[in-house]
């Protein structure tokens, strides 16, 4: 009956006239060719934007089902024996594993490590959260604001940041024309509730999040919020991360005035941050500063991460050695840590680039 209802459904809806647009189609598959081609994160190419096949997908195939079908179709596909005892094979909820990676693969990022545990913890056994998690991390670029939001997808999701729930954003790579922004609002709700209609829990990584336009993130405001549902559609089991370089001098400069009152770094406490990142965050230009966001105090944790020093450095050099199984000896190690650069320039304690360029500075010192 189940079956003869999904074909039904799906039949229905062949006969309006954008269902089956192949042109939209095309789009969405060039569009992720060259979101894999570009590889997220590391990916150095500039697509051309105003090319619609690099526009953010939408969701119009999905987006005419309510949440009660797709709660039917999802209760079809597990009568197959496609899901798992936590519901949906595609969510693991390893917190263990993050736990353990955050412990061992993560260095010199001890509030990180404590506060971002806590905070997915807390969310993922209390299914009754009021709001959805929305963490901001904050810190120069190579500190492991990258590396932990992947660490979240990789525990959380069987598929990691290539999961169907797992929906990363680039703001300069989505939404780099502020004259489009209305388009881009659009695009971006559309993406947001299709996902969440499609899956239980997700996740939302927005990555250069100073550069997004205040306009786009006052549009998902909403979806943030405290509401019990917007528009027929509960966001409360989704998890938003917006990564950041704001912040990044107060982070350092509370650094450095520990490091000269000879104190461990590891003294540095969430109360000599929290304050400053909250400040840093409303004063400073871009989307951050201007949007509701802010305003509506809707971030539940500013997660700072701090400048990494030369052992730290050494520690990334050697994982990444590891993930090409070898076993470098510490000279070699030196020799990869002192080839980084340091500020300040007297003092020369923090890595300028953190541990970002160490598995492609390797490659100058393999045999």
């Amino acid at each position: 009956m189940i079956v003869l209802f999904i074909f039904s459904a799906f039949l229905a809806a062949s006969v309006r006239a954008d269902f089956f647009q192949f042109d939209s189609i095309s789009n969405v598959s060039t569009y992720y060719f060259n979101y894999i081609y570009c590889h997220v994160w590391e990916g150095e190419c500039q697509p051309n934007q105003d090319d619609v096949s690099q526009q953010v997908p939408t969701g119009d195939i999905w987006s005419w089902l309510s949440q009660d079908y797709m709660s039917m179709m999802s209760a079809w596909y597990c009568s197959l024996g496609q899901c798992c005892d936590s519901g949906d094979c595609r969510i693991t909820n390893n917190l263990t594993g993050l736990e353990r990676d955050l412990q061992i693969k993560l260095h010199g990022q001890h509030l990180a490590q404590s506060v971002v545990l806590k905070a997915v913890q807390g969310f993922i056994n209390n299914p009754d959260s009021n709001k959805p998690l929305t963490l901001s991390f904050h810190g120069w670029s190579g500190t492991g604001k990258n590396y932990v939001a992947r660490m979240v997808a990789d525990n959380l999701y069987r598929d990691g940041v290539k999961s169907e729930c797992v929906r990363l954003f680039i703001a300069p790579f989505h939404f780099p024309h502020a004259r489009l922004v209305d388009v881009y609002k659009g695009q971006l709700r559309e993406a947001i509730r299709d996902m969440v209609l499609r899956c239980p829990q997700t996740l939302f990584i927005f990555d250069e999040a100073e550069k997004l336009h205040p306009g786009l993130i006052d549009a998902i405001k909403p979806y943030m919020d405290h509401y019990d549902n917007v528009d027929g559609v509960s966001y409360r089991r989704a998890i938003f991360l917006f990564l950041s370089n704001i912040g990044g001098v107060a982070i350092t400069e509370v650094a450095l005035d520990f490091w000269h009152s000879g104190q461990n770094r590891e003294d540095i406490g969430m109360e000599d941050l929290e304050h400053r990142l909250r400040s840093e965050s409303m004063e400073a230009e871009g989307g951050f500063a201007q949007s509701e966001l802010m305003s509506g105090h809707l971030i539940d944790f500013f997660v700072p991460f701090l400048p990494l020093e030369y052992r730290h450095v050494k520690l990334c050099a050697r994982d990444a050695y590891a993930a090409r199984g070898m076993e470098p000896d510490e000279a070699t190690l030196d020799e990869v840590a002192k080839a980084m650069l340091y500020v300040p320039k007297e003092e020369k304690l923090f890595s300028a680039q953190g541990c970002k360029s160490i598995p492609q500075r390797i490659n100058f010192f393999l045999p």
